[in-house]
């Protein structure tokens, strides 16, 4: 009899199956999401490089005092990371959801993100 998968074993392949699509480059880097029980994490990704450009979460200094597991924390994300891209140059970047739904605090992090200047 067949066990059912766990919910990060099918959250790992959703991933996967994003992944062959989505890539982010020097020009357009990736914008990977990820979404914990208690916090959020974001990182802008250049894969040519394999190299973290810049990054975000409820666990930076800034948004360390409040509470890391709600929506508004991750607007908070969204808006941190986004001003940190443009102060580093980046204006465009792929949205990988990261095999999360878009839906939440996924989407609430890309909203914010967008209304502060990153374009996807």
């Amino acid at each position: 009899m067949l066990s059912k998968p766990n919910r990060k074993e099918v959250a790992r392949k959703r991933h996967y199956r994003l992944r062959r699509r989505l890539a982010g480059t020097s020009e357009r880097p990736r914008l990977s999401v990820y979404r914990s029980g208690k916090h959020i994490y974001a990182q802008i990704i250049d894969d040519l490089k394999a190299v973290t450009l810049v990054a975000a979460s409820t666990q930076d200094k800034e948004l360390r005092s409040q509470s890391g597991a709600n929506v508004e924390a991750a607007r908070r994300v969204g808006e941190l990371v986004a001003k940190r891209a443009q102060a580093a140059g980046i204006s465009s970047v792929v949205f990988d959801r990261g095999g999360f739904l878009y839906h939440g605090r996924v989407a609430s992090l890309a909203d914010a993100a967008r209304e502060a200047g990153l374009e996807f």
